[in-house]
């Protein structure tokens, strides 16, 4: 089952580059991996969540990424820096705290739209976070994230006339 998900998001992903060539942009959004219980405030990825990373960037192979965002929390950067490094590129860490809480989707998408229309951005989030970031990119709401989903990936084509696609898989 897990292959079959696999090859789907492969194929998936192939399609969104050869639209990125024409101006498209993909965006992929997760929710960090499993976190560990070493630190309550700030906490790293447990083993688990250490594979899932792998898991993920094994997931994107093939997609040229442009640019992948995190929070400045530890599980989200862990979780993105695989990705970031098989792409040769930095994790860009963009803040999320009380004072932008109500605008920081909407100020994310805002500035990949315009600082990386057309490229392939890798987008890592809180599952409170998540669903906000996914409407704030194609307009669409996607169901709520418990504690224990950590298997959530949303691949989001934004066309350059506008309009989005949304494709809601597992990994």
């Amino acid at each position: 089952m897990r292959l079959l998900l696999t090859v789907l998001l492969a194929f998936f992903l192939l399609s969104g580059i050869s639209q990125a060539s024409t101006g498209d942009t993909v965006v992929i959004v997760v929710r960090h991996a499993e976190k560990a219980s070493d630190d309550p405030k700030d906490p790293s990825l447990s083993e688990a969540g250490q594979a899932r990373a792998q898991s993920l960037v094994k997931a994107l192979v093939g997609l040229p990424l442009s640019a992948v965002f995190t929070t400045q929390y530890r599980r989200t950067r862990l979780t993105a820096e695989p990705a970031a490094q098989a792409a040769g590129i930095t994790v860009e860490v963009r803040e999320a705290n009380a004072a932008n809480a109500r605008t920081y989707a909407n100020d994310l998408s805002t500035l990949v739209r315009r600082q990386h229309r057309g490229g392939n951005v890798l987008v890592v989030g809180h599952s409170n976070t998540v669903p906000e970031i996914v409407r704030a990119f194609s307009g669409m709401e996607v169901e709520a994230l418990t504690d224990a989903d950590f298997d959530r990936i949303y691949v989001i084509t934004l066309a350059k006339n506008g309009k989005a696609r949304l494709v809601k898989l597992r990994y």
